[in-house]
This record gives C-alpha cells, sequence and structure tokens, in this order.
C-alpha cells in the first residue's frame, strides 16, 4: 500500500495551516495527500457555567459539517497545488484514536497546533498532546499563520513555483548518548528534499565538580573538544549518504531545548526524537521537545523511537 502525507482536519486555522504544510510536503515526497476528520462530536473539556449541559449535535448535523469541511479544504489545496492527488476519509470515532488508527499508513501525521505568541507558543490541546504521545509514525505539529512564527513568510503554493524553493535551515535536535538512525535520517531527508542547509544541535552539560572554581584546569576544553569529535563521528555516515546537504553542527554547554527554540525562528522545519515510553499512566513527551513544541517558531517533526 503507498504511504501518504495524512493531516487531521478540525475547522480551525491551524488545521488549515497544517493542510498547506502537509500539501507541500506531498510534493516534496511525491505522494499522495489525504485529508482526513472524525466527525463523532467530542464534548468541550471545560465545565459550562452553572453547570448546563452542552447539547450534542444531531449526528446528521456532524457528518454533513464533517463532509463541508473536507470538501472545501480538498478544493482549496487542489486550486494551490495542482496535479496533486487528494484523498479525503470522513472517521466515525473520537479524534485521537481516530487520528491514530489514520497514522498507521502514514509516511507521517500533520496536526494544527493553536500558536498564541512568541512567548506563549504552542497551546497543546486534548487531541494534538495525546496524538503525539502515542503515534508511532512521525508527526508534525504546524502553527497557524499570524502567530509570530517565521513559518508565516510565503512559501511556495502558488502554480508555477518549485515546492523546494524555500531554503530555510532543517534543524535537528540530536541526542548524542543515545542517536536514532530514524531521527537523524528524517533531519537529513527533510533538508536534501528542501534543498536547505542542516542545522545540528546538541547540549551537553560539564561535570559537576568544574562548578564554581577551576578545580581542573583545561578539562572543560578537553570535554568540549571530545564532544564535537563524537559528534562528527555520528555524522560521518550520515553525511556520505546525503553528501549534497550541507551541515552546520553546534554542541552548546547546557540543555538543547532554548538553542532548539532559537534557531528555530529562522528554519523552515525543526526535527526532535521522542523515546516510546510504556508507562501506565500519564502523557510523556520529553523536557526538550516539550519546551520546543511550546515555543518553537516553526513546524516541529517529532520522530519516536525505541
Amino acid at each position: 500500500m503507498t504511504r501518504t502525507i495524512t493531516v487531521g482536519l478540525d475547522g480551525s486555522p491551524a488545521s488549515v495551516a497544517a493542510a498547506d504544510w502537509a500539501a507541500r510536503e506531498a510534493q516534496l515526497r511525491d505522494l499522495p495527500l489525504r485529508l482526513v476528520t472524525a466527525w463523532q462530536w467530542q464534548p468541550p473539556v471545560y465545565a459550562p457555567p452553572a453547570a448546563l449541559g452542552v447539547p450534542v449535535p444531531p449526528r446528521d448535523l456532524q457528518h454533513a459539517g464533517a463532509q463541508r469541511l473536507l470538501d472545501e479544504t480538498r478544493k482549496r489545496v487542489a486550486e494551490r497545488r495542482p496535479g496533486l492527488l487528494i484523498d479525503t476519509d470522513e472517521i466515525s470515532g473520537l479524534p485521537v484514536p481516530a487520528l491514530l488508527k489514520a497514522a498507521e499508513d502514514a509516511e507521517l501525521l500533520v496536526l494544527g497546533s493553536r500558536g498564541l505568541s512568541r512567548t506563549a507558543g504552542f497551546l497543546l490541546g486534548s487531541v494534538s498532546l495525546p496524538v503525539l504521545a502515542s503515534c508511532r509514525r512521525p508527526v508534525v505539529l504546524v502553527r497557524a499563520a499570524g502567530q509570530g512564527g517565521k513559518e508565516d513568510r510565503p512559501e511556495p503554493s502558488a502554480p508555477g513555483l518549485s515546492a523546494a524553493t524555500d531554503h530555510r535551515d532543517v534543524v535537528l535536535g540530536l541526542d548524542l548518548h543515545k542517536p536514532d538512525d530514524a531521527v537523524i535520517d528524517f533531519a537529513f531527508d527533510a533538508a536534501s528534499r528542501r534543498a536547505a542547509r542542516l542545522r545540528i544541535v546538541h547540549g551537553w552539560t560539564l561535570p559537576p565538580y568544574t562548578y564554581g572554581g577551576d578545580l581542573m584546569p583545561g578539562l572543560n576544553d578537553r570535554t568540549a573538544a571530545q564532544v564535537r569529535r563524537e559528534l562528527a563521528d555520528v555524522l560521518r555516515p550520515w553525511q556520505e549518504k546525503y553528501p549534497a546537504v550541507e551541515v552546520s553542527a553546534q554542541a552548546t554547554v547546557g540543555g538543547a531545548g532554548g538553542h532548539l527554540i532559537d534557531a528555530s525562528y529562522d528554519a523552515a522545519l525543526v526535527v526532535v526524537g521522542r523515546r516510546v515510553r510504556r508507562a501506565a499512566v500519564g502523557v510523556h513527551i520529553g523536557p526538550v521537545t516539550q519546551a520546543l513544541l511550546h515555543h518553537a517558531g516553526a513546524p516541529v517533526a517529532v520522530i519516536s523511537h525505541d
């Protein structure tokens, strides 16, 4: 079965932005675009005033609204991306399980995430966060236009313009302690398809006994040099696989989250990994990914791995 670029729609401005991003990605990968929506109504997570119940829309209205959303989005995308193969699918069910099911046959799943501002950042809601935390396929979160991120910059979406003319960096947050091939390959591939530079950020921590004094002169310099060598060793086979990709590697002292957020404001895409955790309760995506998703200024791709 041919995989698709699948995007979840809910009618929000963020999901419109997600559909536009997914359509461009489908062209870059020469894959069909699949538009999906779950039309079983989900009540709001907050308590209504005066404890009044929220009326449930009739099923026929839910169904009609879902079909209208798919038809309008398909028409809009087709006008902007002539020649792109587009499929639509209404899924009866609640959004989280429906999107996880739809992602099983996807090359990647694209979701909208409401951006508040450069300070407040992404608002991970009751759908996007549990989907992100449970999905085994790559998930990309896209902010709506006008939220202060660099993704608001016009993209080559009009007919006649190449889908690969945006040369902003692809940024990869790399964990040198447990580098994962799927995460690294996704980032190199994304940069290659965009003819963009790959900027790699790795954060490392000084030994605890070096803080508060120079007890071991030169240790910090030697540690930094060792980190740079390890980074070069990890990247070497990938640079051989993708020789056309220009790589800029950055090893920074301290956590990588803040550096990734800064880099995101002039990036086309930020790529991070999410280690699969089989905890009995709770949602776990990791502190760096959590911080990045709240404050990033570009679409964020989260790649799950063991």
